[in-house]
This record gives structure tokens, sequence and C-alpha cells, in this order.
């Protein structure tokens, strides 16, 4: 580098150009929004609920649960928690499971043997 001036070869040749300058232009409003978004959090609520499962329909890969307070729950095989098996499911299994909202209402998730 000489005055100012950044020197780099180029074919056996000396090509000096002129150093750039970087600015760095914050937009106030944008950093408020990104340094808001930073604080938020976001609480999740879970219900837990135990019951049983009343049905299971194998060859279509769901079944119901009738919980404790007499709902019933949709559940999917892939919301089975690893100690359970769908596969062997009959019925009558007792079991806890989380609720979530779903596109056709509620239904079970993470759904475990109870202890």
């Amino acid at each position: 580098m000489t005055g100012g001036r950044l020197e780099r070869p180029c074919y056996g040749s000396r090509i000096t150009t002129p150093l750039a300058v970087v600015l760095r232009v914050v937009d106030p409003l944008f950093e408020r929004t990104v340094r808001s978004a930073v604080r938020v959090r976001e609480v999740l609520e879970v219900i837990m609920a135990t019951g049983t499962i009343k049905k299971v329909i194998a060859d279509r890969g769901f079944g119901f649960i009738t919980a404790d307070d007499a709902k019933d729950y949709f559940f999917h095989r892939d919301s089975l928690d690893r100690s359970l098996d769908f596969d062997r499911l009959t019925g009558g299994e007792k079991v806890q499971f989380e609720i979530e909202q779903g596109p056709k209402g509620p239904r079970a998730r993470q759904v475990q043997a109870a202890v």
C-alpha cells in the first residue's frame, strides 16, 4: 500500500486502485424493530391429559383416545412416543398426551404410556 492506494499485481504489472471506504448505514426504525423482536419470547401453553386408547384404525394409521374428562381426541401414528408401538395397540391402554389445535379441531400429540 502506498499513499492511500492499494497495489495488486496483475499479469506481471502493477495496477493501483484507490482504497474503498465502507460506510455503515443503519436505519433507526429497522434497528428498533430487530431489537424489539429479539426481546419477545413466545410462551407455549402445554396441556397434559391422561386417558385410554378407545379405537385404533391400523390400516389408516390413526386412532382415538378418550380422555379422563370424557372427550375424544384424534391421534396419528406419528404422534406416538417411543414407549408405544402403534402396531401393537389394541385399545384400552392408559396413556398421557398433550392436546394441540389441529386443522379439524383438538388432537393428541406426544402420546406416551401413562406412568
